[in-house]
């Protein structure tokens, strides 16, 4: 069905172009014979003329107008000629037919319509190998992503058996803490390559946004992060109308809440608190995320988006800079979007909108 309205909009499209073409043509057409016409009577009126000479500059008026007629609907033909052959060749290449240039003659148009086959063959090519890299790639990371799950759980099962099962002296505990400690983080960096490789492949492009309620996405992201935010006696609070929906991706939306969460546990020091607080408003659901962390510095506001950015003032903690980035992202594959407001040493507070309409 889509393709359909599609084709009948270039068809459309077509006819309109033809018929404004025409439309110049008759235009240019009557101004240059009542051109030829104002001239001619005008010569007539100021001249003694005899009836050979009214015959012949009527002659050659009719002659004039009769070129300029044949002239008008050669060009005319010629351009739409010209213009039906470079859509067909697009239409060609975009539904990947071959052999869509078959002629070649030494003319202007002929040339430009070969470098359009050319211009198009190319880059239908280009396009093909940009998708088989992205499959690789793909497959790759899910791969990795696979094969190195069940390892990276086992050691952290056998650190934690180690460090609850058994004696061990300082020494022994400290080195069983420290592989526990390094899993996580490897764990974690694996985690992050997978949702990296989900954004350079366009996974999250296949969003499917259904009205659901915001409270249940909310739940799902809190109950994620709950036990890090015990480790730090987090107070994590939440103001929500339980009957409040918005358009949304369940699955996608949780992981950007996730993100938000996760860093301001990060950023906000023991005893802390994060407030999320849902507002809904005519056309959007706002989400604002507050907590009570180290703040953002205002000249960064501009930049925390940017995959991979990492301010030089939150050095000592983990991360690489791709969970804003990857937040961003879902936000507006949905129709939202995303700000922040924050203060050095008093905390920020991250409002995400999500579409109430389609």
């Amino acid at each position: 069905m889509e393709w359909a309205i599609c084709g009948q909009g270039e068809n459309s499209l077509n006819k309109i172009t033809e018929a404004s073409f025409q439309r110049t043509y008759i235009v240019f057409g009557a101004v240059f014979a009542l051109l030829t016409v104002v001239i001619t009577m005008f010569l007539l009126c100021i001249y003694d003329t005899t009836i050979t000479v009214i015959l012949i500059v009527f002659a050659y008026f009719i002659a004039v107008i009769l070129l300029s007629c044949i002239f008008i609907t050669v060009l005319g033909k010629k351009v739409t000629r010209s213009i039906k052959t470079i859509d067909e060749i697009m239409d060609n290449a975009i539904s990947g037919k071959k052999n869509m240039y078959t002629g070649y003659e030494e003319n202007m148009l002929s040339s430009f319509e070969s470098k359009m086959y050319h211009f198009i063959a190319m880059s239908k090519f280009t396009t093909d190998e940009i998708e088989k890299e992205r499959n690789k790639i793909k497959s790759l990371i899910s791969d990795i992503s696979h094969q190195t799950k069940t390892p990276v759980a086992n050691i952290m099962l056998y650190s934690e058996l180690m460090l609850d099962g058994y004696k061990l002296n300082q020494e022994q505990k400290e080195l069983a803490s420290g592989i526990k400690s390094q899993s996580e983080k490897l764990r974690w960096l694996i985690e992050s390559l997978v949702k990296m490789s989900r954004l350079e492949t366009g996974i999250i492009s296949s969003v499917n946004k259904t009205l659901m309620p915001v409270f249940q996405t909310i739940s799902t992201s809190i109950g994620t992060v709950f036990s890090y935010a015990e480790k730090k006696n987090i107070q994590i609070r939440v103001c929500c109308d339980e009957d409040i929906k918005a358009y949304h991706d369940v699955k996608w939306t949780s992981e950007a809440f996730v993100n938000i969460l996760e860093n301001a546990i990060k950023y906000t020091p023991v005893c802390g608190e994060i407030d999320v607080i849902v507002s809904q408003y005519e056309m959007f659901t706002r989400i604002d995320i507050k907590d009570t962390g180290i703040g953002i510095n205002e000249g960064e506001l501009n930049f925390i988006f940017k995959r991979f950015y990492r301010s030089a003032n939150v050095s000592q903690y983990d991360g690489v800079g791709i969970g804003l980035y990857l937040t961003r992202e879902i936000i507006s594959s949905e129709g939202g979007y995303i700000k922040v407001k924050s203060k050095l040493n008093k905390g920020s507070v991250f409002s995400v909108f999500l579409p109430n309409t389609k």
